[in-house]
């Protein structure tokens, strides 16, 4: 039976974890047309079909967000605990914040910060970056998983920098998921933390938790962000991103929550709660 539920819980976490992967995945690059091929139709049994639904799932279905007054309450906890949350992620300047999220996907912040303080030391912007060249950045970021492509994503951004934006990291999320390696979530981390806009970046603490509480439900990391966008109060949303990723990282976390020192306990609804 164990064994059982450890592979469900496994099977479930690789879909998270796609649907994250997606959420962030850079803008695609344009490609040649390839030939199409005539496709046959789907056989009406096919269509008219409908796909099984899991018990657990129709349980979570049917689970209403908890209300305004609650969110509010939650944030106000939030920001009562901890006013000014910070990012984990050390960096000195923009475009060392931009390059340490690009490296942290798929990787812990921690393990982000051992290969990059040696770097930005002798490399904090672009132009210094495209002189110390993609070797010997790949050299700094070996023990950060996908540190090849990475190092290629990293010497890219720094080369589009120059050549666009004076090597200045832009301040639009457009024009940033343009860049090599950055998708929505990156662009929202850096347009947070480097220029204090509102915005909410989605990892897979704060998807879990929302869905958890919950305060917005979704099967997609956008569907999470548009829905907590809406129902955040505007005090909150400068930090709202940090305070529950925080929450979800060292509180709430996947497999056994720590809700017995949870400060907004009595307001979430999240049904298989640990006491101790």
């Amino acid at each position: 039976m164990e064994t059982s539920e450890r592979k469900v819980g496994t099977s479930k976490r690789k879909v998270v974890l796609g649907r994250l992967a997606s959420y962030n995945a850079p803008m695609p690059q344009k490609k040649t047309p390839a030939v199409t091929r005539k496709l046959k139709a789907p056989s009406k049994a096919k269509v008219l079909s409908k796909p099984k639904v899991a018990g657990k799932a129709k349980r979570v279905a049917k689970r209403k967000p908890v209300d305004a007054a609650a969110v509010r309450e939650i944030f106000t906890r939030f920001q009562a605990s901890n006013p000014e949350p910070k990012g984990e992620l050390e960096h000195v300047n923009v475009f060392t914040l931009l390059v340490a999220v690009v490296l942290s996907a798929q990787a812990t912040d921690s393990g982000v910060n051992k290969a990059t303080r040696a770097l930005f030391a002798i490399a904090d912007t672009p132009q210094k970056m495209l002189a110390l060249g993609e070797d010997k950045v790949r050299n700094y970021i070996k023990t950060i998983g996908l540190f090849r492509t990475k190092a290629k994503n990293v010497m890219a951004l720094s080369q589009m920098l120059v050549d666009n934006y004076g090597g200045q990291v832009p301040h639009s999320r457009e024009a940033l998921e343009t860049l090599p390696g950055v998708g929505r979530k990156t662009a929202n981390v850096v347009l947070n933390m480097a220029f204090g806009e509102p915005t909410l970046a989605v990892d897979t603490h704060l998807f879990r938790l929302s869905n958890r509480i919950p305060l917005a439900l979704g099967a997609t990391p956008l569907a999470v962000e548009l829905g907590l966008e809406k129902i955040i109060p505007a005090e909150f949303k400068h930090h709202a991103h940090h305070w529950l990723i925080l929450h979800g990282r060292y509180i709430c976390k996947a497999r056994r929550p720590e809700c017995y020192r949870c400060l907004i306990n009595d307001l979430c609804t999240f049904p298989d709660k640990t006491i101790a």
